[in-house]
């Protein structure tokens, strides 16, 4: 994975929305490498900061209220978050795709999804009006959408729930951006679609050398299709590792709990274990670790020190303070 070189870097992002409560500090100092040809899945509860980590990527977070505070965000070595906006514009779908979780709210309602894919495709690509509708179409169809002509002619509200989010995958991937960010692209897709959606990412993937930043709360869905997941909790990476490390053996306390929350199929583990309490709010995020009012192992340094990230092998990076420096868990 290495031998790739990485392709998009995040260093220490903050981003949060002022509010008249206060500061809702959602992204609090996140760090992760996206390497070439490789599916990194940002995992974790609603309201942990995925999705605005996400949106702070491409800097599409509403402003106001919405601020990128600090860090970076370095495709290529270009830190988005200062580069001009005219070349921001340049890279947004064309080099990196967006595939964004509400699809009813991502579409102009005022004009056809043929009509917004064909005009990106066109902006992008430098293509005429009808061989950037054949591309469009030729996406829909690849999406698993048989009658691709009707879609093309609908009006968002016109079509489904799923029909929508396909339509949205589409769009994301229309003009073959070597990064894609997918945040909870099949969410609101029936089990069937889902592995289809599933599995021509991966083909991408692969085919392609695209690198994909894969936005998920499905565990399941990260033993799929992911090669590497970032765990994130109050809008930080606790845990980062390979999927099959994280899965099989995970470190962090927060990543056990997601793990136990896991049906078991066998049937002989009794009643489904949730992770007591609730997600922090995060106007008033705890002192020390975010996670420690929660945490069946809390100490009282967890009270008052934020832990700071331990290499534990080399594909392992955990931020608890069960670990030293030089634990190898």
């Amino acid at each position: 994975m290495t031998e790739n070189g990485e392709i998009l870097k995040v260093n220490d992002l903050h981003a949060g929305f002022f509010t008249r409560r206060g500061v809702v500090k959602a992204v609090n100092g996140i760090n992760f490498t996206l390497m070439r040809g490789e599916c990194l899945c940002l995992v974790g509860e609603s309201g942990c900061g995925k999705t605005v980590t996400a949106l702070s990527v491409l800097r599409l977070i509403e402003s106001p209220p919405g601020r990128i505070t600090g860090g970076q965000v370095l495709y290529k070595g270009l830190d988005l978050v200062n580069c001009p906006i005219g070349r921001l514009r340049q890279i947004r779908g064309k080099e990196i795709g967006m595939v964004f979780q509400d699809a009813q709210s991502a579409f102009n309602p005022v004009f056809t999804v043929g009509n917004q894919i064909t005009e990106q495709i066109g902006l992008q690509l430098k293509l005429g009006r009808h061989d950037a509708y054949q591309k469009a179409l030729t996406m829909l169809t690849e999406m698993g959408i048989p009658a691709g002509e009707r879609v093309m002619e609908s009006y968002p509200h016109q079509l489904s729930g799923g029909m929508k989010q396909r339509a949205m995958i589409a769009m994301g991937l229309s003009c073959d951006p070597p990064v894609l960010i997918a945040d909870e692209p099949t969410t609101a897709i029936d089990v069937t679609i889902k592995a289809q959606i599933l599995q021509l990412l991966t083909e991408l993937k692969q085919t392609r050398q695209m690198s994909m930043l894969f936005i998920t709360h499905d565990l399941g869905v990260v033993s799929e299709i992911g090669d590497r997941a970032v765990i994130v909790y109050g809008g930080r990476n606790v845990e980062t590792g390979t999927v099959a490390d994280i899965i099989d053996d995970p470190k962090h306390p927060y990543t056990v709990g997601l793990l136990s929350c896991l049906p078991d199929l066998t049937g002989s583990s009794g009643r489904l274990k949730s992770i007591p309490g609730t997600t922090p709010d995060p106007i008033n995020l705890p002192h020390g670790c975010t996670f420690h009012p929660r945490c069946p192992h809390a100490m009282p340094i967890c009270k008052k020190e934020v832990p700071q990230p331990r290499q534990l092998s080399a594909d392992r990076i955990v931020s608890c303070h069960l670990y030293g420096e030089n634990d190898a868990g």
